[in-house]
């Protein structure tokens, strides 16, 4: 039987419209010291202006939006909660331009579909300028199955995109173009982005220039720091060399996928 850790890479988890701001005041209510029972009542309250909860799938919808936004950021999978800690150490440093690769981040290692999406939408934009979210529902059902929970929860994701200004929607029904796309250089971001990668992969160590020039980063153009630097500003991170040019970056053992 396959491990929880090790489920979260078939399993969609994420099929609601995530509002950026929400995320944001999610984490605002963690850093402000809200044990987590406080928070889930606080957000909805502030929420569900935002749902129809006169009807019966609103108010579905609305709990739905809340449990996300509380696994991302309030009690995420336990295996990040130090992850977790450091993003809500950088949130709480970072200019607030920067917050957007912090939440795409979390969302990413608690969520690795939000992840699958965006590679694929970066593949495409990065080939023909332009993403399709037919083309990106397809891609996805040969990876999570003919389901039309697939395509629903992607085009959700989309929609996420285009709410956080990453994506943009063109005159073509379902076509998509490249929105935001802002520059990180701050180390330790990188090295925290790098691991939400790895968190989000099933795969235990990578090439690093593989993660920092991921399309699951489409809309952040990641400046090129060494492992070595890298390692040196994350606790969480390790190398594993293979002769003298041959270096990959992965989670140190304890923080390993158990299989």
């Amino acid at each position: 039987m396959s491990s929880p850790v090790n489920r979260r890479y078939t399993q969609i988890g994420l099929d609601r419209l995530v509002r950026l701001k929400w995320l944001e005041r999610t984490a605002y209510l963690v850093l402000a010291g809200n044990e987590p029972p406080a928070v889930k009542p606080l957000l909805l309250g502030e929420l569900q202006g935002s749902f129809r909860t006169g009807k019966t799938t609103m108010r579905g919808s609305l709990h739905k939006t809340i449990t996300i936004l509380m696994k991302i950021w309030v009690r995420p999978p336990y295996e990040l909660h130090s992850f977790q800690s450091d993003g809500l150490k950088l949130l709480s440093r970072l200019p607030r331009e920067d917050h957007i690769a912090v939440h795409w981040g979390m969302a990413m290692a608690v969520y690795p579909f939000w992840g699958a999406v965006a590679a694929h939408v970066g593949r495409l934009l990065r080939l023909q300028g332009t993403a399709a979210a037919a083309q990106i529902q397809r891609r996805l059902r040969e990876h999570y199955g003919e389901r039309e929970t697939v395509s629903r929860a992607a085009q959700r994701i989309l929609r996420s995109f285009v709410d956080w200004g990453v994506l943009e929607e063109t005159s073509k029904r379902g076509i998509y173009r490249q929105g935001l796309s802002r520059a990180i250089d701050h180390p330790q971001l990188i090295a925290w982005l790098v691991e939400a990668f790895l968190h989000a992969t099933p795969n235990a160590s990578v090439v690093l220039r593989t993660v920092l020039d991921s399309t699951s980063f489409f809309p952040f153009r990641l400046a090129h720091f060494s492992v070595n630097h890298l390692i040196t500003v994350s606790g969480r991170l390790d190398v594993l060399r293979h002769g003298l040019d041959d270096e990959l970056i992965m989670l140190k053992r304890h923080l390993q996928k158990k299989v």
